[in-house]
């Protein structure tokens, strides 16, 4: 981490929407958006286990949380209960890896245009796609390495 987090990027990120920059969460960050990626609390907790002063596996809960609920993050919720946090909280769809466990982004222009009207009384504020995958057993390559090659 810089030596002057005040004035970084993370600083004005987590300022800006609102949370305040404290050092772990500031830490915490600085691990969440390397890019855009996928990932579960246990990941992070894993990943943040290396600073110097790693955070709980709670503490990591209650930041992802925390930063959902400030429009940092997307949470995505699956039917076995497991919970991904997503750094592109534009609308978009997913691909569920169920061999790897992996979460990836499904192209746009491979996505049909759903119009999914409301109940009476009330409003569609989001429509999330997941679709499930498994590597065929055809192909010996990894499932992601030949889903990256297909988007090249």
């Amino acid at each position: 981490m810089s030596n002057s987090p005040e004035l970084g990027p993370l600083w004005v990120k987590l300022a800006g929407a609102g949370v305040r920059p404290t050092r772990q969460r500031l830490e915490l960050a600085e691990i969440l958006f390397k890019g855009e990626r996928h990932f579960t609390a246990e990941m992070i907790y894993a990943e943040a286990r290396s600073l110097r002063y790693p955070p709980s596996l709670g503490t990591v809960y209650n930041t992802l949380n925390q930063f959902v609920q400030s429009g940092l993050l997307r949470e995505i919720a699956f039917y076995d209960s497991k919970l991904w946090y997503d750094t592109n909280t534009g609308p978009h769809s997913h691909y569920y890896w169920e061999d790897t466990d992996e979460l990836s982004d499904i192209p746009p222009e491979h996505i049909p245009q759903l119009s999914v009207p409301a109940p009476p009384g009330a409003k569609v504020t989001a429509v999330d796609v997941i679709v499930r995958v498994r590597a065929d057993e055809a192909h010996s390559e990894c499932p992601m390495a030949r889903f990256e090659n297909f988007l090249k």
